[in-house]
């Protein structure tokens, strides 16, 4: 009787697990990525945010006080924005209202900054200018691009991240007062960075951007591989995406800035991990290795956009695209709709670590920005 009921149990379990096995195969094959399940994704990541930041003039602090118009936060409206695109809720376009009235539309550090991350939350200055044409949203940003363009220095973007920071701004003033001026200083701007800044920070080679002269060549990761940051590219990608989006057909160098988006986007897929993420150093997984989401989304971003708009095949891109946001999703957002696996800020690998599901980055606005961006084109993608 013994035997018997132990054979039984056996099969039973076995059965169990079989079954268990077989359930759950059905439930993978029907988790395909909807919608209305990434638009979710984004309302419940942005409410987090909104309510614990409900003083949209609040001071930032982390190891000092900041005014919260810093490039930081400029990239979280960045995001918003392109929420507010897809999900006309007029509590997100109140609140960017708010917080560029809470700044006097002004940047930190006035109107003869050069400081692209200054400059940062001129972008949505300026989207929110197009919805509502109000003068003051647009003279501040504008008089400090003028008084750039009129001093004839084009050396100011020395680190490829104010290349997003400050690049779509003149495309944009360029669309909007139809002046040629200003598609002619970003290109000699973007030019300086990608061909003379540090020897110039663009590998045509590998197709991807040291974050500034202090990773050209002879620097290597410890792989022996170049080092090229995660995030760092991610706001090229970012900047050339928003550029793209806006500059006309004919616009001279519109040819080379398609080229080298195109080029990046070739360039991240092979090293995408197998867990849908990419590793803060692209060309080397050993160092800081790890799922990492601001790098991560920006890419999402760009490959998305690409395929929306027919600049990429989406037979080679869409799968990267949905493996990337289905692993950001699963395993970087929280319940609470905390963002998990967001590197803090720096220039490397090794700066803002350890990286977790449960690590608390300096800055966390920015890496929603970037995770909004790059869900509102998976967003459209599905739409289609």
């Amino acid at each position: 009787m013994k035997i018997f009921n132990t054979y039984t149990a056996t099969l039973m379990i076995a059965f169990f697990l079989s079954a268990c096995s077989s359930t759950k195969k059905v439930v993978e094959q029907k988790q395909e990525l909807t919608a209305v399940d990434v638009l979710q994704s984004l309302q419940l990541t942005n409410r987090y945010f909104m309510n614990k930041w409900t003083d949209t003039g609040k001071p930032i602090y982390t190891n000092r006080w900041r005014p919260s118009n810093i490039w930081t936060r400029a990239v979280y409206y960045e995001g918003l924005m392109a929420l507010y695109q897809i999900d006309k809720n007029n509590e997100y376009y109140n609140y960017a209202v708010d917080w560029g009235n809470k700044h006097d539309w002004g940047m930190r550090n006035g109107l003869e900054t050069r400081n692209a991350d200054d400059q940062a939350c001129g972008q949505t200055y300026l989207d929110l200018y197009e919805i509502e044409g109000k003068p003051e949203r647009i003279q501040k940003i504008k008089a400090n691009i003028d008084y750039i363009i009129k001093s004839g220095k084009v050396d100011d973007w020395t680190w490829i991240d104010a290349i997003q920071m400050a690049m779509p701004i003149y495309a944009k003033l360029g669309v909007m007062t139809k002046d040629q001026t200003y598609f002619d200083y970003m290109y000699r701007m973007y030019h300086h960075s990608k061909t003379q800044e540090g020897g110039g920070l663009y590998n045509k080679a590998d197709k991807l951007w040291w974050r500034d002269k202090d990773f050209v060549p002879p620097y290597k990761e410890p792989n022996g591989e170049d080092c090229y940051w995660s995030r760092g590219n991610g706001w090229v990608v970012a900047a050339l995406v928003r550029v793209l989006a806006l500059i006309p057909e004919n616009e001279a160098h519109r040819a080379e800035y398609m080229s080298d988006y195109q080029a990046m986007m070739e360039a991240l897929v092979p090293i995408q991990r197998p867990d849908g993420f990419w590793n803060v150093s692209l060309h080397d997984p050993t160092n800081f290795g790890g799922r990492e989401t601001s790098g991560t989304a920006l890419f999402v971003y760009g490959m998305a956009w690409g395929i929306n708009n027919g600049f990429l095949d989406a037979k080679i891109y869409r799968p990267v695209v949905e493996k990337a946001w289905k692993a950001m999703t699963a395993e970087a957002v929280h319940p609470s709709g905390f963002l998990g696996y967001l590197q803090g800020t720096g220039k490397e690998p090794r700066d803002g670590q350890p990286v977790s599901f449960s690590s608390q980055p300096d800055f966390e606005d920015y890496g929603l920005g970037c995770f909004l961006l790059g869900g509102t084109e998976v967003y459209k993608m599905l739409s289609r």
